[in-house]
């Protein structure tokens, strides 16, 4: 899982390939069943007119080589970019919710990483997924996703029901 499964360079390389056209650029299949990217399984991109990237590390600027030497980041190679904000609550209590609901689904299979959960009882899961926001999501969100708020070229801000609260655009 993240961040072991995430190999900024070969990103980088992906990008750079289908924004200078080359055919049949393959990416790697992340599993959301693993949570880690499936060895040997491929998707290929192939000229799109439009390609979506979606990821929380797509607008961060990254750290400067101690050398000085320019670098590219993923940032780079976007014509055009959208930050889905939510208030941090909204977050949590999402978070929470999909936990219980993965208790039905991804818990049961015993390939799925969450499988390790299936023995909780609801408390006990809710409990852990608390625990699980406060110490890894919570941290990740203030000090590497709202960060980047600023860098994107619009940010829409949800409501507790999802649906779009706030469209803000930046001048283009």
């Amino acid at each position: 899982g993240f961040p072991e499964s995430y190999d900024r360079a070969h990103f980088i390389s992906f990008l750079s390939a289908v924004k200078s056209g080359r055919p049949r650029v393959k990416a790697p299949v992340y599993s959301h069943l693993i949570y880690d990217v499936i060895p040997d399984k491929y998707v290929v991109v192939d000229q799109p007119d439009i390609l979506i990237v979606e990821g929380l590390n797509i607008l961060q600027p990254g750290e400067l080589p101690s050398t000085g030497k320019p670098i590219l980041f993923a940032s780079d190679f976007l014509d055009f970019s959208i930050y889905i904000h939510a208030e941090e609550a909204y977050l949590r209590k999402w978070f929470v919710e999909r936990i219980l609901s993965l208790r039905d689904t991804a818990f049961r299979d015993p390939d799925s990483f969450f499988h390790q959960f299936s023995r909780l009882s609801e408390l006990e899961t809710i409990d852990m997924a608390i625990d699980v926001w406060d110490s890894i999501n919570r941290p990740n969100l203030v000090d590497n996703v709202l960060p980047t708020r600023g860098r994107a070229d619009l940010v829409l801000t949800k409501a507790e029901d999802h649906t779009i609260e706030t469209v803000q655009l930046k001048k283009l």
